[in-house]
């Protein structure tokens, strides 16, 4: 009886240990798959959140990246300036279908909107802007995230620069079903994005049935912009992470990610069921199997925690060795992959951020920190800062597809050229910034010499064969500059100075940077300059050689800046042509030249004149129309003007250039070639073009004696132009004896400073009454 009874105590204690031990394992298992799940979910919400930023982020650069394109483009630019709504809707369209951005509108300094893609949104969007409080996500992107018209709209602002802002671009994403998608994709959380407004319902943007919507916005503003809490949704059991992405008057946007406990719960109920099992065999069994049971459990639980503690701290290189089959092994597999994914985004993220998209190369951030790293280290270094000729007609001519092929094909062809340590990078649009390690400026030149034969090498583009013409500027240090900023600020201005250098290629000169100050304040002054009055014409006259008469002169532009004196035409007009306002100086110079001809023409006065027009006067259609118009208003007989244009400008769009010509033509004005001899003349172009006056250039007439090589050619073109019944105008005639040359080799007309100077229009009706020529001996 007391051995049974022993033995059931030994029994009932044996029991009894091994319940109290295998039940309070049970518990310990319990509470630590409890705390791994809301370890696990946390971290996940943790994670979530920095994936969610960082493809808000994404979708930010993408936007940015397109805005940055569009305002850099010079056909843009120029439709801005001229407030040339169908071009500047279509270039809206076009840049905003290569992200599809759903909405993308241009505003003016003042935040109205001018052109929009979404005139839906053009109201709600106008009234969210002028509240001027919008949150913004990233304070030097000028980014909005807000509700609009039942929508959330991610968006990006950006000025435009002519170089001086001039208008505002709005490009942005719809934050719709596909993103919170993307979302729970990348993460396995559920995400709600709600936009709420006064006055209006709030907007929901769910992965989370309807039914779950719980949430209440209004009450949540009051807290933290980011909060971590436990709810109970439709029955289950969620951890929800709440983020204040945006707020402004009247709105404000939040983001609520959801990680369900009772699904990562569930995982773990095949892991109890083995627990009651192993305790069942325990009783038939010993303590130690219990033990060895009970650490063999939380092994795998406590690594699991372990790799999710170093993901929470972006290590992402140890792998993990839980080697299962069961369901830990299974989370073990998913811990592992969601650790590479999360890596491998990573990786990508920080490789679009210093890397161009088209070709792959470093772009101008990674090219400044390596730049900056050869600068602290004191290693002398070299930049050839490299943009290619005329690559706008490039890309007109040849369109965009085939303008990213050229400047891939170009990227690929000066990595081939690069030495050993060196760097290439593309800055922007067709320009590309080489880092020549260990090289002076003398060594640079050398090198530039050397690689820019090869750049020239013909491309094939659809059949077609392009050849392109590199400008090459060269900055180094320490001669030209400490830092990197101001160091790639000098190459660039090294390779503009180039686009004048016969050989393309130009190091930067000292004080080249308050030149280019001034080139600035030019630019900006000279869009108002005829609103000034500051613009005024010259006029030079001109002698008919045949029946010695001065009835013809050049109107000539002039620009009295306010702080720096005469501006000299050959500085100014360059920049109106760069900048896109050589049109309105045109435009300025033809309005101004009919008004003085009606005014003579009512003093009794008849002039012929002749004005110069630009390359993109001579590719705008609607030019012969505007020149009609001014004739009528002024009621002046066209053949009082004369249009001088050059060869130059026909040959960059022959086609549309010889519509215009003829336009002009058809209305009466006399149509003059400039500067001929100086650039690529073809007599097979010349006898195309409706012109009825040839202008030798005053280059070849200035020092023009029996001896010099000019007066071969002179005489050669007067001859020539005779033939093909054109009337000849030498300009700069300076001395005697070039003007008995020219009227003994039968030169029609003649112009230059020996027979007068440009003259203000009082000067030159004065001077026209105090010399009237009845020969040319005696003007001469």
């Amino acid at each position: 009886m007391l051995r049974s009874s022993f033995q059931a105590r030994i029994a009932s204690v044996l029991v009894l240990l091994l319940l109290v031990v295998i039940g309070s394992l049970y518990l310990a298992v319990q509470k630590a798959t409890g705390v791994a799940v809301r370890a696990q979910a946390s971290e996940q919400l943790e994670i979530g959140s920095r994936v969610f930023q960082q493809l808000l982020e994404v979708r930010e650069q993408q936007l940015s990246d397109a805005v940055n394109v569009l305002t850099a483009d010079f056909g843009f630019k120029q439709a801005v300036a001229s407030e040339d709504a169908a071009t500047i809707r279509s270039a809206l369209a076009n840049h905003g279908a290569r992200i599809h951005a759903e909405v993308v509108m241009l505003l003016d300094l003042d935040g109205a909107i001018q052109v929009s893609t979404q005139p839906e949104l053009n109201e709600a969007m106008s009234r969210r802007l002028s509240t001027n409080s919008a949150v913004q996500m990233h304070e030097a992107l000028r980014t909005y995230l807000m509700p609009l018209a039942g929508q959330i709209y991610l968006l990006v602002e950006t000025v435009v620069k002519a170089p001086v802002p001039i208008a505002n671009v709005l490009m942005g994403f719809r934050v719709d079903e596909n993103f919170t998608r993307d979302l729970q994709a990348l993460t396995h959380l559920d995400l709600s994005l709600i936009g709420s407004q006064d006055g209006l319902p709030d907007i929901w943007v769910s992965t989370l049935p309807d039914a779950m919507h719980d949430f209440s916005p209004a009450d949540s503003l009051a807290s933290a912009a980011s909060r971590e809490d436990r709810v109970m949704l439709d029955g289950q059991h969620f951890l929800r992470q709440q983020l204040v992405l945006a707020r402004g008057d009247g709105y404000a946007v939040q983001a609520l990610l959801y990680k369900s406990l009772s699904h990562a719960q569930q995982a773990f109920v095949p892991l109890d069921n083995h627990i009651l099992l192993i305790a069942s065999a325990a009783l038939l069994a010993s303590l130690v199997g219990a033990l060895l049971l009970a650490r063999n459990i939380s092994r795998p639980v406590r690594e699991l925690v372990e790799v999710s503690e170093r993901i929470g701290r972006g290590d992402y290189q140890v792998p993990l060795q839980v080697q299962r089959s069961d369901e830990l092994g299974r989370l073990a597999k998913s811990f592992q992959q969601m650790q590479s994914g999360i890596a491998e985004r990573e990786r990508q993220l920080a490789h679009n951020a210093l890397h161009d998209g088209l070709t792959g190369l470093p772009n101008r951030t990674l090219a400044a920190e390596r730049l900056g790293s050869a600068l602290t280290a004191e290693r002398p270094v070299s930049l050839l800062y490299l943009s290619i000729v005329e690559f706008r007609t490039l890309n007109e001519t040849q369109g965009p597809a085939n303008a990213d092929k050229v400047l891939q094909q170009l990227g690929q062809r000066l990595s081939a050229v690069l030495r050993p340590g060196d760097s290439l990078a593309r800055i922007v649009a067709d320009e590309f910034l080489l880092l020549l390690e260990n090289a002076n400026s003398e060594s640079a030149v050398a090198f530039a010499d050397r690689i820019q034969p090869q750049l020239k090498n013909l491309l094939v583009l659809g059949g077609n064969e392009v050849s392109l013409a590199l400008r090459i500027g060269i900055a180094s240090y320490p001669g030209d500059g400490n830092t990197p900023d101001e160091l790639i600020r000098r190459a660039r201005l090294a390779c503009t100075d180039a686009g004048q250098s016969p050989g393309w290629i130009q190091v930067y000169e000292r004080g080249r940077d308050t030149a280019h100050q001034r080139q600035m304040q030019l630019i900006r002054d000279l869009r108002h300059a005829s609103e000034q009055g500051e613009l005024c014409l010259h006029f030079q006259p001109k002698i008919h050689i045949a029946n010695r008469s001065i009835i013809q002169a050049e109107a000539l532009l002039r620009w009295q800046h306010p702080q720096f004196g005469m501006v000299s035409p050959g500085e100014f007009i360059p920049l109106a042509e760069r900048s896109g306002s050589i049109q309105l100086l045109t435009n300025w110079v033809i309005g101004e030249a009919m008004r003085q001809l009606a005014e003579w023409q009512q003093q009794g006065l008849k002039v012929d004149l002749s004005l110069n027009i630009s390359t993109e006067d001579l590719l705008d259609p609607q030019l012969p129309a505007r020149i009609k118009s001014l004739l009528v208003q002024h009621a002046l007989d066209p053949a009082q003007l004369t249009f001088e244009i050059t060869e130059s400008g026909v040959m960059l769009n022959p086609q549309v250039a010889l519509q215009v010509l003829y336009g002009l033509r058809d209305c009466g004005v006399s149509l003059s070639v400039d500067d001929f001899g100086t650039g690529y003349s073809s007599l097979a172009q010349l006898k195309r073009m409706p012109v009825q006056e040839l202008k030798i250039d005053q280059s070849f007439i200035r020092e023009l004696n029996d001896m010099s090589e000019d007066a071969v050619i002179v005489r050669s073109t007067i001859e020539m132009s005779h033939s093909l019944g054109l009337k000849v105008v030498a300009e700069g005639v300076e001395h005697q004896r070039s003007f008995n040359l020219l009227k003994r080799w039968g030169c029609d007309v003649i112009q230059g400073y020996l027979i007068s100077k440009p003259l203000t229009a009082q000067a030159f009706v004065a001077w026209l009454e105090q010399a009237p020529i009845q020969s040319a001996e005696t003007v001469l």
